[in-house]
């Protein structure tokens, strides 16, 4: 009974001290960086089209390809991490996200070796997602197929 009374007292008093998140501007500063992590990945398209005389199509893999080595280059410089503190999920959602992440993790582990700290845990978190998005892009198509043949 006590230990239940003091775990009580402990999260009553944990609760009064915890700031308040401002959700609001949480919310809005997601948005801004999102958005114009967004925009620059659109004028990096456009600049593709433009200047090489891509088609939208073509110039779609440069655009994720600089974007990726983009924020991995900051987040070995460490302004990524500055960027995703101010923005929170504003920085994590588009693709630099997951590029912050992997390049994260592999920087963490780089005293381990290039091979056994850098190159295994890069793929730790990659591995989980490449699984996910292979496992999903199967149902779908299975799915799809079912559509087509009842269609």
């Amino acid at each position: 009974m006590s230990d239940k009374f003091n775990q009580q007292q402990y999260d009553k008093t944990v609760k009064a001290y915890q700031p308040k998140p401002n959700l609001l501007g949480n919310c809005v500063r997601a948005f801004l960086v999102g958005g114009a992590i967004c925009l620059f990945g659109q004028f990096l398209t456009g600049f593709y089209m433009n200047v090489f005389h891509m088609t939208e199509r073509q110039a779609g893999n440069p655009t994720v390809t600089t974007l990726i080595l983009l924020a991995a280059l900051l987040t070995g410089f460490g302004v990524y991490d500055r960027i995703a503190q101010f923005a929170g999920a504003g920085s994590a959602v588009p693709v630099t996200g997951f590029a912050n992440s992997i390049t994260s993790a592999a920087l963490e582990h780089k005293s381990e070796g290039y091979v056994l700290g850098v190159a295994t845990n890069l793929f730790k978190l990659a591995g989980s997602v490449i699984v996910y998005g292979v496992v999903s892009a199967y149902i779908v198509g299975i799915v799809r197929q079912l559509f087509k043949m009842l269609m």
